[in-house]
């Protein structure tokens, strides 16, 4: 994040985790994504927090309809980049800067707070004074020290240079007295700090290149890091670094922020070994971020946390379709006309669809707009519409289709015409249609038919 932009995310780490007493218990088999949202109009804006679960830490599913699940009552009365930490008994604090919208001039010394037991609720909240300097108080991420029997938060703040501070507290309601935590002689940005056994990783934007660094420490304390990482970046800039060992005990994500709400929001990273700087660039194929979601951060939850959150908020009751062979855009209508664009883009509600029983078969299925009820994508002369539903034999059997195996990836979905079935679904020109498709079609018209739903 930089001043103008400002979305930062920070996370505590699956090791982390399960060095804490009260997650010894049972293994983290599912992941909690927590954010705020944004949308380049402003139109999906959100500064509240959401939630989003993962079984695979990759593709994202919001809760509450991709509503909030708490929404502070002091303060600005908004948040940014909020932080989801496991604490050592178990359950679970929230920080979040205390911050609404995007104007970045305004001096807070403070943190919004909540306590959770299993992230069902959230109660407590409150606001905690970091500092008493005429600055922000951003991008808060926190982590135990067991040197001190203490957690630490590290925020990003202003003493003359871009810093991370440092406060120490037992119980997230009174903190010791801020002190540098890292400041290189470049200004920084958006720390996220985890332990891997004796050692801690920090990740963090430097300001002066717009890329992302990573640095170790082997106590964790204070101006005692060492960059041992590259720059990393793609688009036109990245921020709010967020790092995230594997349930699975193996391997190690890196996710990074778009520099603002217009770009994509998110790419990532993997590496077998975290001290070993050797990042893979992940095709956005592989991964899913939640609807909208800005600077936020993924902790570790096991599969009773994960059902309860889904009885508590509810999985959506909209799906997204996904291009196989352009990742990053996605199927929505636009002036009435079905095709794939680019995502982000407003209204965002275009790509949201009720995928429902076939209106002229059960078997198979058919689309319907959330923003449009009673409008459904068919076929007319091939091209893909969005349309009233007039009732009628012809128009239930031209929004009907066959969801089958996808044509370049089974893991995937392809969707064959009903009343034409030597056609699917297909991009052209970025622009839907039907078209025969066959085992000799070529690799990019099989591509071209091939969605995720997400």
């Amino acid at each position: 994040m930089t001043r103008r932009t400002f979305a930062m995310i920070p996370v505590l780490s699956a090791a982390a985790v399960a060095a804490a007493p009260g997650a010894a218990a049972a293994a983290n088999t599912a992941y909690v994504f927590g954010y705020f949202k944004e949308t380049p109009n402003q139109s999906g804006d959100s500064y509240a927090l959401h939630l989003a679960v993962s079984t695979d830490g990759l593709n994202w599913r919001p809760l509450n309809q991709n509503n909030p699940v708490a929404t502070p009552t002091a303060g600005t009365l908004g948040l940014r980049d909020p932080f989801i930490l496991r604490k050592q008994d178990g359950t679970f604090v929230v920080l979040a800067t205390d911050l609404r919208g995007r104007i970045f001039t305004e001096n807070n010394q403070y943190l919004h707070v909540w306590d959770s037991t299993d992230l069902r609720s959230f109660t407590g909240y409150r606001r905690i004074r970091m500092h008493g300097l005429a600055t922000h108080t951003w991008a808060p991420t926190a982590f135990w020290v067991p040197s001190r029997n203490q957690y630490a938060i590290v925020y990003s703040a202003n003493n003359g240079n871009d810093v991370f501070m440092v406060n120490y507290t037992s119980d997230f309601r009174t903190v010791s007295a801020n002190e540098v935590y890292f400041s290189p002689g470049y200004p920084v940005l958006d720390a996220d700090i985890v332990a891997d056994g004796s050692t801690f990783y920090m990740y963090y934007k430097n300001l002066s290149d717009g890329l992302i660094y990573g640095a170790r420490s082997s106590t964790g304390a204070a101006n005692s890091y060492s960059n041992y990482t590259g720059g990393l970046r793609q688009g036109n800039a990245i921020e709010a670094p967020l790092l995230i060992k594997n349930n699975t005990g193996s391997g190690w994500r890196l996710w990074g922020d778009s520099f603002s709400p217009v770009n994509n929001d998110y790419y990532a990273w993997s590496t077998s070994t975290v001290g070993a700087n050797a990042w893979t660039l992940l095709n956005q194929r592989d991964y899913t971020p939640p609807l909208n979601a800005k600077h936020g951060s993924i902790v570790g939850i096991t599969a009773a946390e994960y059902d309860g959150m889904v009885a508590r908020w509810s999985l959506p009751a909209w799906v997204r379709l996904k291009s196989y062979n352009f990742p990053d855009r996605y199927v929505r209508h636009a002036d009435s006309i079905g095709r794939i664009d680019a995502y982000p883009f407003d209204p965002h509600q275009d790509q949201l669809w009720r995928m429902v029983p076939g209106l002229a078969d059960a078997a198979g299925v058919s689309f319907e707009s959330i923003n449009y009820p009673g409008r459904y994508l068919r076929h007319s002369n091939y091209a893909i519409r969005l349309d009233a539903n007039d009732n009628t034999a012809a128009f239930r059997a031209d929004a009907t289709f066959t969801r089958v195996a996808g044509l370049a990836d089974s893991a995937w979905s392809s969707f064959r015409s009903y009343n034409f079935p030597d056609r699917y679904l297909r991009h052209s020109g970025y622009v839907l249609r039907i078209d025969p498709l066959s085992a000799g079609s070529s690799a990019t018209d099989r591509q071209d038919a091939t969605f995720r739903v997400v």
